[in-house]
């Protein structure tokens, strides 16, 4: 029991969670309570929450203070999220900040349609129906749109730099994702332009990532796209031992993929967006609408290379693609 309780102990102090009676704190009328709604785990998010509190701080408010914060993490059980968006609904939080998945935010926006919602999404918030426009939002949401389902052809090129090849590409796509539909249709462009064949394989699960890498192998494709979902960050170790097992280089969208043995991976910038997220829960909580918020979309982008598996693949990275990478992993 007392390691049960300081293993609790350690993860409330990584997520950044002031311990005290949680109705209490909420129902305190004097100071603003913000709820943090994550998909992902206290872990995976903690450098991203953190910079969500700092541009809170940079805005004078701070944690313990002038503001409370409720956290809520689904810890990669998409199942919880609804659940959990109501919790915090109930508590009667000021404001909802959503992050980890677009999944979260849809489920924050079914909760309420009243209290204000701040995201951080990769899907177009438009196209799934959060905002009305992204220069006029229009009703309870605003945020930050990461453009992570936009990159695709991007993270394509790169692909096919490293690997001039490839003709034949694998593409892993979540099906629960409300954005996959979008994302697919521009990869399946792309694909159509270049003059490539598409294998593409729907995964929800460990299992099937493991099937979809058999039959893939079986279709002998050259290399691996997966799309972007932090479905595929959740279970990033998996998919960084399969395409070393088959020796099939992969993009990604997302550094934490790379950094666990991915080969490389292209996409916009967590923590910048997660601070303009900060920034706009900040402005609404001292009075702004919302609605009159402009969806703030991605300008920071970053290249990840890692060089250890493209040895491990036999694969010989041009100097000059190097050169461009934000980061390179040895």
């Amino acid at each position: 029991m007392a390691i049960d309780i300081r293993r609790r102990e350690l993860i409330v102090a990584l997520a950044g969670v002031a311990v005290g009676p949680l109705a209490a704190r909420a129902q305190q009328s004097d100071r603003p309570v913000i709820g943090v709604l994550n998909g992902q785990s206290v872990a995976d998010v903690a450098p991203y929450v953190a910079a969500f509190r700092e541009s809170l701080k940079q805005a004078g408010l701070v944690e313990g203070q002038n503001v409370a914060i409720e956290y809520r993490y689904a810890e990669g059980r998409r199942e919880r999220v609804a659940a959990l968006a109501s919790e915090l609904i109930r508590l009667g939080v000021n404001v909802v900040a959503t992050g980890g998945g677009t999944p979260v935010t849809v489920a924050a926006k079914a909760a309420t349609t009243t209290i204000p919602i701040v995201f951080t999404m990769g899907g177009d918030p438009v196209q799934i129906g959060i905002v009305a426009a992204l220069n006029r939002p229009g009703g309870n949401a605003t945020g930050a749109y990461f453009l992570f389902n936009a990159l695709g052809p991007k993270r394509l090129d790169l692909l096919r730099e490293v690997v001039p090849s490839a003709k034949v590409i694998g593409y892993l796509i979540n099906p629960t994702n409300p954005s996959y539909q979008a994302e697919t249709g521009d990869m399946r462009a792309a694909m159509r332009s270049l003059g490539l064949e598409l294998h593409e394989q729907h995964v929800r699960n460990a299992q099937e990532i493991d099937a979809a890498f058999t039959s893939l192998a079986q279709q002998r494709v050259d290399a691996i796209m997966a799309a972007a979902d932090v479905f595929f960050i959740e279970h990033r170790d998996q998919l960084a031992a399969l395409t070393a097992h088959y020796r099939l280089p992969a993009s990604y969208h997302a550094r934490e993929i790379v950094a666990a043995g991915g080969l490389m991976c292209y996409g916009p910038s967590q923590l910048d967006a997660y601070h303009q997220a900060g920034l706009y829960t900040a402005r609404i909580l001292k009075g702004e609408r919302p609605a009159d918020l402009p969806v703030v979309q991605s300008t920071k982008f970053d290249f990840v290379l890692n060089l250890k598996t493209a040895r491990a693949l036999g694969l010989t990275v041009p100097p000059m693609l190097i050169a461009t990478a934000d980061e390179v992993i040895e």
